[in-house]
C-alpha cells in the first residue's frame, strides 16, 4: 500500500547527498570545543540570525528549556501564549526545571496583541513574582503554522524590553516564516534576546536544533546543556547534516507551503470538513471536522487504512504537515482518499 506520512515534518529521511556529507564529516570532541563541523554550524547559525553566538543541541525542546533556565531564576514569572509549544508540549519543563510561574495570554488567532501584553505585565509588587521573560512562537504550531511578521515581533519585544523582560522566540520553523514573508530570518528575530530553530523539521536533517543569542547567553546555555545531558562528543556527524540542510533545503520550503495550500483547498470543498484558509500560511494544515457523527480519531483511523498518516489534535480537529518527502502525487492521492471517505 502507498504510504503518505503527513503526521509531521519531523518524519523526513536524510537524502543520499546528506548521508554522504554525514559520512565525510570532520569530527572532534565538542565538549572540549574541538569539533570543527559543529563549530562551523554554530558560526553559520549565529550569522544567519544576526546574533553573536549559537549552540548545537539535540532537540528543540532542550533549546527552549535551556533558554528559560538562562533567562530566569526560580520563582519568577514568564509570559506565554496559551497554545504555545513551550507551555503545552514540553512535559512541564518550565515548572520542573526552571521553577517558573507561567502567565498565559489567549492571543488573537494565537498572536499576542500589544495591548494584551501590556495588560499582562504587572507593576512591581512584593506580593507577586518578578516577571522576567516573554516567550513567543513563530511559526505557531497549534495555530496551523501561523506566521508573525517582523514588525509584530519587534513591537512585542519593545514592550517587553521597556518593562525589564527578556524575549525568547521559539522559532522551530523560522525558515518557514521567512519563506512566507519573503524576508530573512535575521529580520524577523532582530529584536529578540534569544531564539531557537530546528534542523530536523522542514529543513530535513535527522536530528538537532540551534539555540542562538549573545555570547554571554550562550556561555550560560552551555552549562545547562551539559547539566541536561546534551553535551555531545563527536557529534559533527550530526552537525554535518544540519549544514547540508541550511545550505540546500531552505529555498525549497515554499514548495511545502504550496502543497499545503493545494491540499487545504481540495479538502475544504468536502462536506463535513472545514479549514481556515486565511490562517494557512505555511506547511501545517488544521482540519476541523463539522460532521457531527465523525470524530478525529475515527477519521485518522480511516485515513491510515488507506495509507495516509495524520494526527488528531482534539476530538474534532486533525493536523496534516507537508514536507520535503511529500510529492505532488502524494497530495493528489491524499485528496482522493479524503474524497472517498467523506462521500
Amino acid at each position: 500500500m502507498k504510504i503518505v506520512d503527513l503526521r509531521s515534518d519531523t518524519v523526513t529521511k536524510p537524502s543520499l547527498e546528506m548521508r554522504q556529507t554525514i559520512m565525510e564529516a570532520e569530527v572532534g570532541d565538542d565538549v572540549y570545543g574541538e569539533d570543527p563541523t559543529i563549530n562551523k554550524l554554530e558560526e553559520m547559525s549565529a550569522e544567519l540570525m544576526g546574533k553573536e553566538a549559537a549552540l548545537f543541541v539535540p532537540t528543540g525542546t532542550m533549546a527552549n528549556q535551556i533558554a528559560v533556565l538562562v533567562h530566569t531564576e526560580r520563582g519568577e514569572e514568564i509570559i506565554l501564549e496559551e497554545r504555545s509549544h513551550i507551555y503545552n508540549y514540553e512535559v512541564g519543563g518550565i515548572a520542573l526545571l526552571a521553577g517558573v510561574l507561567p502567565t498565559l495570554i489567549a492571543g488573537e488567532k494565537a498572536k499576542i496583541m500589544p495591548e494584551q501584553l501590556k495588560r499582562a505585565i504587572k507593576a512591581p509588587d512584593i506580593h507577586a513574582p518578578k516577571q522576567t521573560l516573554l516567550c513567543l512562537e513563530n511559526t505557531h504550531n497549534m495555530a496551523g503554522g501561523l506566521v508573525s511578521t517582523a514588525n509584530e515581533i519587534s513591537e512585542l519585544a519593545q514592550i517587553a524590553t521597556e518593562n525589564g523582560l527578556k524575549v525568547h522566540l521559539d522559532g522551530a520553523r523560522i525558515f518557514n516564516a521567512a519563506a512566507y514573508l519573503n524576508t530573512s530570518p535575521q529580520e524577523i528575530v532582530k529584536d529578540v534576546d534569544s531564539m531557537m530553530f530546528c534542523l530536523s523539521k522542514g529543513l530535513g536533517a535527522p536530528v538537532g536544533s540551534m539555540l542562538v543569542g549573545s555570547r554571554e547567553f550562550i556561555t550560560g546555555a552551555k552549562r545547562y546543556r551539559k547539566m541536561l545531558g546534551g553535551g555531545m562528543r563527536q557529534a559533527g556527524i550530526l552537525a554535518a547534516a544540519g549544514i547540508y540542510a541550511l545550505e540546500n533545503n531552505r529555498k525549497r520550503l515554499a514548495e511545502d507551503h504550496n502543497n499545503a495550500k493545494i491540499l487545504a483547498e481540495g479538502i475544504n470543498k468536502l462536506n463535513g470538513l472545514k479549514i481556515d484558509l486565511e490562517t494557512l500560511h505555511t506547511n501545517i494544515v488544521m482540519i476541523d471536522i463539522t460532521k457531527p457523527e465523525l470524530g478525529a480519531d475515527e477519521l485518522v483511523t480511516e485515513l491510515e487504512k488507506n495509507g495516509v498518516l495524520t494526527g488528531s489534535i482534539t476530538d474534532k480537529r486533525i493536523r496534516l504537515v507537508t514536507h520535503l518527502d511529500i510529492t505532488t502525487e502524494d497530495i493528489n492521492y491524499t485528496l482522493e482518499v479524503f474524497n472517498n471517505i467523506m462521500n
